[in-house]
């Protein structure tokens, strides 16, 4: 058992994490909702859409259920924000979220995957015990201190993100500022910030800055004589963030977690700091009727204030979270099993934290051979995709195979009997030349994709040392 974690500590930071990641889940699906589902129609149930492999099954509803679905979870998403029967809310958003989150591969995005990952910590935490409306359904849950557990959970879960995302940098691509130099040329006719962004120092300056934060912020914030240095440049790296790319909540909430490394009681002192600065709006008030609200309900304020565990819960709580964490460490370093560049091969890439590392480009066709009579038909992707798909289906090879499989089976609907597929395909790296990203002539309608063994079909990639060895 490791005693640190049932140590008591104020309610409030958990709490006001509570209402931030409600009110950023619900603007997540908001976004789902308006802009992928009713402006860009990705969400078609008759069209085509990747699957994670042993997730075939997440089905994407015909409307109006799938709007109503997504309704539910804005619903859902309020719910947890203001503490609304708060468990109920958080489970059925951890699973209706995830949910979303498997119907389409192509929409992956690291901080979809880390709201999956928290929404369903979200269900354990007590982040309900103050603040919320669930307190004047049942006074009883009131309490003003709780064990450090939860705390800890969300800060793990954040220092993992950083370090992480610090150790995938540590390449020669991130360290020669590419892609940022690609990224940032192309933001530099922006009204506002685009002559800071154009200068080939900024890229670097941007690369370097945002490995060193990467890589020591957490170790920074875990102590009291730096923490309020570190968490500036938190802020201005994800404010930075926010300006120049279009990464959805990821910033927000990045920043709402990293705000729970300081002491657990800094929202009353926040609190108490406007009610010395601004008394004209009577914050004392707000206060005195929260009190009031409470006692008229029957809640002891000042009875049993702590929440406390028994030493069988402690046990089981902390084998639990020892098994979190280990998971959390290990499954970023998975891509090390399988030889080649991840950035190339992406075997390894999801769920590891590499974050904004490439920029990845490729382009090609697919031809479709008439097994019986050796007659062929080129297909173009783009025919058959929405634009989001067809984007990332060049350069991430699962992708490539599950189109190549849903063509052998549109063929074989149509009496095709042997039905062969091949894929033309070549893809960079950055700044690097096209390479070939897919053996030709290797049919791709008779492969399937193995979990734990390289896929022989991927050509290996060609580092510019390689290339110029070649070329001499």
């Amino acid at each position: 058992m490791m005693p640190f974690l049932f140590r008591q500590v104020d309610i409030a930071s958990l709490s006001f994490f509570r209402f931030l990641f409600g009110l950023l889940a619900f603007i997540d699906v908001t976004s789902t909702l308006t802009y992928k589902h009713w402006y860009k129609n990705w969400l078609d149930s008759e069209a085509f859409h990747y699957k994670y492999y042993g997730f075939s099954w997440a089905r994407i509803p015909d409307d109006p259920w799938l709007t109503l679905f997504l309704l539910s979870l804005m619903l859902a998403a309020f719910c947890m924000a203001i503490g609304y029967r708060y468990r109920l809310a958080a489970t059925y958003f951890a699973f209706g979220f995830t949910y979303t989150f498997l119907m389409e591969k192509a929409f992956y995005l690291n901080h979809g995957y880390f709201l999956c990952v928290l929404s369903f910590l979200m269900i354990f935490v007590p982040a309900h015990r103050n603040f919320s409306l669930d307190i004047f359904r049942r006074p009883e849950l009131y309490r003003e201190r709780i064990p450090y557990w939860p705390l800890f959970l969300l800060q793990f879960s954040m220092g993992v993100v950083y370090f992480f995302g610090g150790i995938a940098k540590l390449n020669a691509d991130w360290l020669r500022a590419q892609p940022l130099k690609i990224w940032l040329q192309s933001k530099s006719s922006h009204s506002i910030i685009g002559p800071l962004l154009e200068p080939e120092l900024t890229a670097y300056f941007m690369a370097y800055g945002g490995l060193l934060l990467d890589l020591f912020v957490t170790f920074f914030l875990l102590s009291k004589r730096t923490r309020s240095w570190a968490f500036g440049f938190v802020l201005f790296f994800h404010l930075t963030n926010v300006l120049i790319f279009e990464i959805g909540v990821f910033p927000w909430l990045s920043i709402a977690l990293t705000s729970l490394f300081f002491a657990p009681d800094y929202p009353r002192k926040i609190y108490a700091g406007f009610q010395r600065r601004l008394p004209t709006l009577n914050w004392p008030l707000v206060a005195q009727r929260w009190e009031m609200r409470l006692a008229k309900n029957g809640t002891q304020l000042y009875g049993q204030q702590a929440l406390l565990h028994a030493p069988a819960t402690q046990q089981r709580i902390s084998w639990a979270i020892g098994i979190f964490c280990v998971i959390n460490l290990l499954l970023p370093l998975r891509h090390h099993l399988f030889p080649g560049p991840v950035a190339w091969t992406e075997e390894g890439h999801r769920y590891s934290w590499r974050m904004m590392l490439r920029s990845k480009r490729g382009y090609g066709h697919f031809i479709i051979r008439n097994g019986t009579t050796g007659a062929e038909e080129k297909i173009k992707p783009r025919e058959w995709l929405n634009d989001k798909q067809g984007y990332k289906l060049f350069t991430h090879p699962d992708m490539i195979l599950q189109f190549a499989h849903h063509l052998r089976d549109h063929y074989r609907a149509q009496g095709m009997q042997e039905v062969e597929v091949y894929a033309h395909i070549k893809a960079r790296l950055n700044d690097h030349p096209y390479q070939v990203y897919v053996d030709s002539e290797v049919d791709l309608a008779a492969e399937e994709w193995p979990f734990f063994r390289s896929k022989n079909w991927i050509v290996p990639y060609q580092s510019p040392r390689e290339r110029q060895g070649e070329d001499d």
